[in-house]
């Protein structure tokens, strides 16, 4: 974070594309590891890779029996990892568009999930209150570890090189050490539900349903600051710092955008974006530029 005034950045306010495909609610929409792909999901049941710069949309993969709340691809590309309303973590090959497994044990519907830095792991998180690790690797569909800790449903989860970090309805954001076993909770005293990390991997960013969004330093745990001004009371909605941790970026449940500075807290930028709720904010790793979903059926690129 060193050397980035906090006014020196380019942000992606200006809207490029509209991708139109999914029938419903888009729930999330991801870059991939180079930027040049994205992922969506939704409430039709249906998980879409596109060309987001050139507003292309390339496949449509199918299994799900209900809707579809997350979804990841590997560093490589070549799998993806999704889940829903319908209890499972699908596995799939890009490529192909065929399920490779289903890897089963959430008892409730599935939120968050994501693939590990070497692409063997597969971490999700669900309304029963639990985290649960899958390895791609065996043909087993039963989990390897699983965490079940927390007091309410697991919203969102984040993996490190050596930690699980999720965020729960408990008002909890929840730090697993998987190499020495050891546990760290920091209470934020307000449900949590999303968490993303800064691209230094200092600090974690948590969006919490009174409408604030808390950035932690990751060592400590100390509360570093608070983001206000957009409308967080009900839905799941992403959150996330651009790619050179000089903003915070959130959605808000009026169909707006909000950017803040990330030091000082301010409203940099806050425009309309959707004619309904911002469902998911994916920053481009390298560039100037941003993807958005909405429960309006819209995912929006915007740059500079």
């Amino acid at each position: 974070m060193a050397g980035q005034s906090s006014g020196s950045e380019e942000l992606a306010v200006n809207e490029s594309e509209v991708l139109k495909g999914h029938e419903g609610a888009v729930l999330a929409v991801r870059f991939n590891r180079d930027g040049n792909y994205c992922l969506s999901c939704g409430k039709d049941r249906t998980l879409r890779l596109w060309n987001p710069h050139r507003g292309i949309h390339i496949k449509t993969y199918k299994s799900h029996g209900r809707e579809v709340r997350d979804v990841h691809v590997t560093t490589d590309n070549s799998k993806l990892v999704s889940c829903g309303g319908d209890r499972q973590v699908f596995y799939w090959d890009v490529t192909s568009g065929r399920v490779i497994r289903k890897f089963r044990g959430h008892d409730s519907e599935v939120n968050s999930v994501k693939f590990n830095e070497y692409n063997a792991v597969v971490v999700s998180a669900g309304y029963d209150r639990s985290v649960r690790a899958f390895d791609c690797r065996s043909q087993s569909t039963e989990p390897i570890q699983i965490i079940d800790t927390f007091q309410d449903s697991v919203m969102s989860v984040y993996l490190t090189k050596t930690e699980i970090i999720a965020g729960s309805v408990d008002g909890t954001v929840r730090t697993f050490d998987i190499r020495m076993g050891r546990e760290l909770v920091d209470q934020l005293g307000h449900p949590v539900n999303c968490i993303s990390l800064s691209n230094d991997a200092n600090c974690v960013l948590a969006s919490c349903l009174d409408s604030t969004l808390r950035l932690l330093d990751r060592s400590t745990g100390e509360l570093l600051q608070e983001y206000k001004g957009h409308k967080c009371k009900s839905y799941k909605m992403d959150c996330c710092l651009t790619n050179t941790d000089a903003h915070v970026v959130s959605g808000s449940e009026d169909g707006f955008i909000y950017f803040w500075d990330l030091v000082d807290a301010s409203i940099v930028s806050s425009f309309r974006a959707h004619s309904s709720v911002v469902t998911s904010v994916s920053y481009h790793p390298k560039d100037v530029c941003m993807l958005t979903s909405s429960v309006d059926g819209t995912i929006k690129v915007w740059r500079k």
